[in-house]
């Protein structure tokens, strides 16, 4: 609970443009009450600032920021996904909840200074060394709260090492034995949870980590209880090769075969997704969840955002492993990575052909849609999370108020943020 404000900057972006002589009402809850001509005197005037809602990063697992600098040496003269897992792995083995909870502070102590208000944590690093309890789920959460950010913790049923394979080294620390298991610590932490700032939603691992059956009921449940849903998707060939095998369909197939597809779910990478099946998940009303950055470093590939973009598809963008946080350079990526491919300018546009616009709602909007929350947005109704810009930044130098964001995006790193806000404070 904070006391109402009326909050004045020099810019605010408004959802297309950056206007001025716009002022914004925060009522005592951190909700923004109302935004324009609003009547009453300034409590909080920004100068040299521009305003813009907080970034929302849609994916990402905290604890390996510890993977930071490490497994980035290659022996044997190359490396893939599957090498950096065992990286993962060590890690993983060393963590007990104070490491745990100065990482997590850590990477969410980054993201704000990024301009990101609001984290999905993908979380399944579930248990200390006792391998008893869900330990680090509520370690996670308190590291959100001491940090300030805002947080839908995603928790992660996790079941299977593989494909009808055994957990395996270091996978124990995540292991959900079952559905029931499931529901009880996710009923436990709904009354944990503090509501203005933090939410639940439900993920199935992989198609890897979640038998085909206790995938659907899983879903069945997030939809009766109207949670969002999330899973990684086809970010490596050798899984579809291996669900190919085990179910003749490869992960994004059977979700549509099996899966009531809503905006209530989101795909996370879709680097290898064929193109039929893709159609047909956003023909439903599928998010996907890219992580530029994270892909990069993995050797992931580059999905197809042309064809979403085509098929109305809700891209949101997520920091997946943390290993560099800086949400402009993720926009940024998305873009850069499509004109290298497709060898042309311009593919993440708007119907007026602006990037700076298409990234930003990407940055935004469509995560908040992905993770259920009234955020990404200035407007009235939505919590009152904001990224301020520093105008008179170097790396902003000969902006003006049409190239800004594109300045922004394009031009620079964190060094342009100047501050965040979570509800209002």
């Amino acid at each position: 609970m904070s006391e109402s404000q009326i909050i004045e900057a020099d810019l605010v972006w408004t959802g297309t443009s950056f206007e001025r002589d716009v002022r914004i009402a925060v009522n005592e809850d951190g909700v923004i009450a109302s935004v324009g001509k609003v009547d009453g005197a300034t409590t909080r005037r920004l100068e040299r600032k521009a305003l813009l809602p907080g970034f929302v990063n849609a994916h990402s697992h905290a604890f390996q920021r510890g993977l930071r600098g490490l497994g980035e040496t290659f022996p044997k003269g190359e490396g893939s996904f599957w090498t950096w897992r065992e990286a993962m792995y060590d890690l993983v083995e060393r963590i007990d909840a104070e490491i745990i909870y100065e990482l997590s502070k850590q990477a969410f102590s980054e993201m704000l200074a990024c301009g990101i208000t609001t984290v999905g944590e993908f979380h399944y690093l579930h248990h200390d060394q006792s391998k008893a309890g869900y330990t680090f789920d509520e370690v996670v959460l308190k590291a959100a709260a001491d940090a300030g950010i805002r947080i839908a913790l995603l928790n992660v049923f996790y079941k299977t090492g593989g494909i009808r394979k055994p957990l395996g080294r270091g996978q124990d620390r995540f292991a959900t034995p079952s559905l029931e298991a499931y529901w009880d610590q996710m009923d436990m932490l709904a009354e944990l949870i503090d509501p203005a700032t933090q939410s639940l939603g439900v993920v199935a691992h992989s198609i890897r980590a979640v038998p085909l059956d206790d995938l659907v009921a899983l879903h069945e449940e997030a939809c009766k209880r109207g949670m969002v849903f999330h899973m990684h998707v086809e970010e490596q060939p050798q899984e579809i090769i291996e669900c190919i095998e085990a179910y003749h369909k490869p992960p994004m197939a059977l979700l549509n075969e099996r899966l009531e597809i809503s905006p209530f779910l989101t795909a996370v990478h879709c680097t290898h997704t064929a193109d039929k099946d893709m159609d047909e998940f956003l023909a439903s009303g599928g998010n996907v969840c890219i992580c530029p950055l994270t892909e990069a470093n993995l050797g992931d590939g580059l999905a197809n955002v042309p064809r979403l973009l085509r098929n109305d598809g809700r891209i949101c963008l997520g920091t997946d492993s943390n290993s560099r946080l800086c949400f402009t350079e993720e926009m940024r990526l998305l873009e850069y990575g499509q004109r290298l491919r497709l060898q042309k300018r311009g593919v993440c546009v708007d119907g007026q052909g602006n990037v700076g616009t298409k990234l930003l709602e990407m940055a935004t909007s469509n995560g908040a849609r992905s993770l259920g929350l009234k955020v990404g947005k200035i407007a009235k109704g939505h919590h009152a999370d904001f990224a301020t810009i520093d105008l008179d930044a170097a790396a902003l130098k000969g902006w003006t108020e049409t190239t800004l964001l594109d300045t922004l995006i394009l031009g620079t790193g964190n060094e342009a943020i100047a501050e965040t806000c979570v509800g209002g404070s």
